[in-house]
């Protein structure tokens, strides 16, 4: 009995290192870190077909990671920032990936002029210095670098393997 489960167990393990493994696939390797330096929390989002849980981001340097999602409806990502936790005034970080190519934006449209963003700025800027970055002066309430309008065109692209830092304050 015992010799048998052996001569089992032996047979399955060489069928299995026989069998056909998925490639590790590298391209999705960067993500976005989010930096709070308000003096608030920070409330976030990440949204697909569906609102994720929401993460809170201290105040004073509180960090959130995210490595990079695919939406199981074809569609992008945002990831939807608030000071309230009823997602008023959000600040969106939005993105999609397409084969080796992440595509991304900073979207104000659903942003109160008189949020603690505007106030204080943001900037989102990769790791790959042959990528565009995206900064907003404090006190800039239409800037240009992020959508203020659904027909704006602020989409940029950059490498799926840059990394990118989104700092607030």
């Amino acid at each position: 009995m015992f010799f048998s489960n052996v001569v089992i167990s032996s047979i399955l393990a060489a069928a299995a290192t026989a069998l056909p493994r998925r490639a590790r696939d590298s391209s999705n390797s960067g993500s976005v870190q989010i930096v709070n330096n308000f003096d608030t929390d920070i409330y976030v989002w990440s949204t697909s077909a569906e609102s994720g849980s929401m993460q809170t981001i201290n105040s004073g340097g509180g960090t959130y990671s995210e490595n990079w999602q695919t939406n199981p409806n074809g569609g992008g990502i945002s990831i939807k920032m608030s000071t309230s936790e009823s997602q008023d005034s959000v600040l969106q970080f939005e993105y999609t990936l397409d084969s080796d190519k992440l595509f991304w934006d900073l979207s104000s449209i659903n942003m109160d002029s008189s949020s603690e963003f505007v106030k204080s700025g943001f900037a989102a800027i990769p790791s790959d210095s042959s990528c565009s970055t995206a900064t907003c002066e404090p006190g800039d309430s239409n800037c240009a670098q992020s959508y203020q309008h659904p027909d704006d065109v602020n989409t940029l692209s950059c490498s799926t393997d840059a990394q990118y830092t989104l700092t607030l304050g």
